[in-house]
């Protein structure tokens, strides 16, 4: 052979390696393409974590995950109400199964002061949410079952049902129910400065007849009767919005208002009830809520809009019943507490956004032991787990709802590749916050039920909304 064959021959391989590698680079290109095709499809297709301070942009729209809740539930009661409590009852404590009965009390809000009402309700037939799993295309048994669950729709229908009394004195800004003996009372704050004890019998009594009449009708036809109550307070100077029941001893309450007082109300032997017409003494501004302790008869806790959370032991004279205090508890007006039923905590919400945990035992050196700063307006409910001392839900006036478990903390080993693909808005989330329900107007109240596990109830400008997930 000679060199120019050879030379050529050379030139040819190197021509034809030049050709492999062109080649696989080409199908590197394309299986990176189709890589990365693949990925913006799957971010296009994923829906996006929204958090209340992000605006939606143009064509996005809100949905909820149904994959996050276990059940799910709205209805409305006509009227808007600020107000409401739930009702225990007689079907079982930790009911687990479907459908879901429950019972509630609620004061309206109308512009009309003679057209307000003490609602009770019953919600029943509510069933968990159609939490639907992903399709493969032969998945000819789910189809079945989506089937199924369409010709049922009708009988798993959430159905209302709801009575009252006439409140002739205006809007009720807030309400407590409590069972007494066979009684069944809702104590009521009125717009009009006083503060009344009803009778809820008779309408929960309606609730059990075989009649239905849709919250709402434009003739307000459904059941709200004229009625008087047991027991009228008329001693505040002003209208308030705090009031509570005490836990330990029955038909015991107390009442503050606008003015800065709190009266406390001893049951009498002859089904009254007798209000100290002493004010406490001790917090000088609007007092926004009040908590009895959960286990100490005498003892109960307000928080005010002069920035302070006082502790109280009605044993003393009213000049000398503050035990302990805790000026400054936050930047302004401290709205909401809640008093831990397991442990020796209060977890109190302010104008400020911020919501923080007090340990009583060293309440008065002003430090909370945890502080949270996630709502972007006032925090308006705050409520802790009836059997999880370390769970609890807030609401605020930026239309969340956030539930909570204090236990969690941060994987401080947590690397930065594991973090690459996750919003770094989510990131800067506390790790304590483990949800957060959106979608309303305005909220006001939350309560959790203490025999259904994990289920809530709020009451906003958009309704009644009843939900548990998948956290909690």
């Amino acid at each position: 052979m000679s060199e120019s064959e050879e030379s050529f021959r050379e030139i040819k391989e190197m021509e034809e390696e030049e050709e492999d590698d062109m080649e696989e680079d080409a199908d590197s290109d394309d299986e990176e393409k189709e890589e990365k095709d693949s990925t913006e499809e799957t971010n296009q297709n994923t829906p996006k974590v929204h958090l209340p301070d992000q605006p939606l942009e143009d064509g996005e729209e809100l949905v909820m995950d149904e994959q996050a809740y276990l059940v799910y539930h709205q209805a409305t009661l006509g009227p808007p109400c600020l107000s409401l409590d739930i009702i225990p009852d007689d079907l079982g404590n930790e009911r687990t199964s479907y459908p879901i009965t429950l019972y509630g009390v609620a004061g309206t809000q109308t512009q009309q002061s003679t057209a307000n009402s003490i609602i009770v309700f019953k919600m029943h037939n509510l069933h968990e949410t159609k939490r639907k799993a992903k399709k493969n295309e032969d998945d000819s048994e789910e189809d079945e079952s989506e089937n199924e669950e369409e010709e049922n729709a009708t009988e798993k229908q959430p159905k209302l049902k709801v009575a009252g009394v006439k409140h002739n004195a205006g809007c009720i800004n807030r309400l407590r129910y409590r069972q007494l003996g066979s009684t069944s009372v809702v104590a009521a704050w009125s717009e009009q400065g006083s503060v009344s004890i009803w009778s809820m019998d008779k309408s929960l009594q309606k609730l059990e007849e075989p009649v239905f009449v849709k919250p709402g009708d434009k003739d307000n036809n459904w059941p709200r009767e004229e009625s008087t109550p047991l027991f009228k307070f008329t001693g505040h100077t002003m209208e308030g919005f705090a009031v509570n029941w005490s836990e330990v001893t029955p038909g015991l309450l107390a009442t503050g208002d606008c003015a800065k007082h709190i009266h406390t109300w001893k049951p009498t032997d002859d089904g009254s009830w007798n209000v100290d017409s002493r004010p406490l003494v001790g917090h000088s501004a609007s007092v926004e809520d009040i908590q009895w302790s959960p286990n100490e008869a005498t003892v109960m806790a307000s928080c005010s809009v002069d920035k302070s959370i006082r502790i109280w032991d009605i044993r003393a004279p009213p000049e000398k019943s503050c035990m302990l205090t805790t000026e400054n508890a936050h930047e302004s007006d401290v709205n909401v507490i809640d008093w831990n039923r397991n442990e020796p905590f209060i977890v109190s919400g302010g104008d400020d956004g911020y919501m923080k945990v007090w340990d009583l035992r060293v309440l008065s050196r002003g430090d909370p032991v945890a502080v949270f700063k996630h709502h972007k307006g006032p925090v308006t409910s705050v409520e802790w787990h009836h059997s999880d001392a370390t769970v609890l839900a807030s609401s605020g006036a930026d239309d969340q709802i956030a539930l909570w478990d204090l236990a969690l903390e941060k994987d401080t080993e947590e690397t930065t590749d594991n973090d690459s693909g996750v919003d770094a808005a989510l990131k800067d989330l506390p790790p304590q916050l483990l949800f957060i329900h959106q979608g309303l107007q305005d909220i006001k109240e939350l309560h959790w039920h203490k025999q259904i596990p994990g289920l809530i109830i709020s009451t906003s400008q958009s309704g009644i909304d009843v939900f548990r997930t998948i956290s909690v």
